[in-house]
């Protein structure tokens, strides 16, 4: 594989008509690095992605990867390959014919481009799939193949638009597991659009969240979720809550907020609780404060069933003032 190439994008701007998709964006992404384009529907990250891959055509902006610009280049000769959410394999192609398909346009010879095919089957697992048609696979061995066909070409930067979202939950877990596999053995860089929290959590190296056309935040899963930079951040990222003023907006994470059945100390806040949810390692308690609002408060499950909580239930809560992260206004 081609070695790893910087991505730069220099006042990115894609517009349809009136509407604004992407607004001037600036971001460098390292090579080799798995990176998650993170955000709601109509946020501009598919766009965003669609102009890296030239699949789009930029409104305005430079895009330069390994420090050339290759923003008016077919995306034949950017050293991208983009996997889409449909897959899009030839449904009267073999497995290894799809994934050889690009070769055979470049016009390599039938036994080298099989062999090349062959040998992308072998990293994706799918070897013994080579002359099945697409309609004898699963969706994740469909998935599997529109990779090793999107690898083919030895790009230096691997684009995924919602790879996970047609699979169940299960597949979608053991294919992520995967992707990051890959991405580590190729050394290459993964740019991968979703709106899944979890996703961009469990496979990132380097989050970018989007809002209304613009990056909100960017920076390692750790640090975008630990210290949220604005209250949409927080809210997106999810298991924070908001507290404050609108003068003087705090995030607070929920599993960080100490509940007690006692008032522990004098500037706890007193609570209602609302609602319970058991999800398995832990139980998540809604409760309503007169001074915050709703608030989420995730207890361990061990700690809530050995003195378990009601509806209705007067509680009290306090958090450690290291625990609240101010945001931006």
């Amino acid at each position: 594989m081609s070695q790893p190439s910087a991505l730069e994008l220099v006042h990115l701007t894609k517009r349809y008509g009136d509407t604004v998709a992407v607004d001037t964006i600036n971001q460098k992404i390292p090579g080799g690095t798995y990176t998650c384009l993170l955000g709601p529907s109509g946020c501009g990250k598919s766009s965003t992605l669609r102009m890296i891959a030239g699949h789009e055509t930029t409104s305005s902006g430079d895009i330069l990867l390994g420090g050339k610009n290759v923003t008016d280049l077919p995306p034949a000769k950017r050293g991208t390959a983009m996997m889409f959410q449909s897959y899009a394999l030839f449904p009267h192609l073999s497995v290894v014919d799809n994934v050889a398909f690009s070769l055979k346009m470049k016009g390599v010879d039938k036994a080298a481009r099989h062999a090349k095919a062959r040998e992308l089957l072998a990293l994706v697992d799918m070897t013994t799939y080579g002359d099945r048609l697409p309609a004898q696979l699963s969706g994740g061995q469909q998935q599997r193949v529109a990779l090793a066909r999107a690898l083919i070409t030895e790009p230096s930067i691997l684009l995924l638009d919602e790879p996970l979202s047609a699979l169940d939950p299960f597949l979608r877990l053991r294919m992520r597991t995967e992707l990051k596999r890959l991405q580590r053995e190729l050394g290459i860089s993964f740019i991968h659009v979703t709106h899944s929290q979890d996703e961009a959590l469990a496979l990132a190296d380097h989050i970018i969240v989007m809002n209304g056309g613009r990056i909100e935040q960017d920076g390692p899963p750790q640090t975008v979720f630990d210290a949220p930079r604005t209250e949409f951040v927080a809210r997106f990222i999810g298991g924070h809550n908001i507290v404050g003023a609108e003068s003087g907006k705090l995030a607070v994470r929920a599993d960080r907020i100490q509940l007690s059945r006692n008032k522990p100390e004098a500037r706890a806040l007193t609570a209602v609780v609302q609602a319970i949810e058991y999800l398995g390692t832990s139980v998540n308690v809604a409760v309503e404060a007169p001074d915050t609002g709703e608030l989420n408060v995730t207890v361990g499950d061990t700690a809530f069933f050995a003195n378990p909580l009601e509806i209705g239930q007067s509680v009290f809560l306090s958090w450690k003032p290291e625990d609240a992260h101010a945001l931006a206004a």
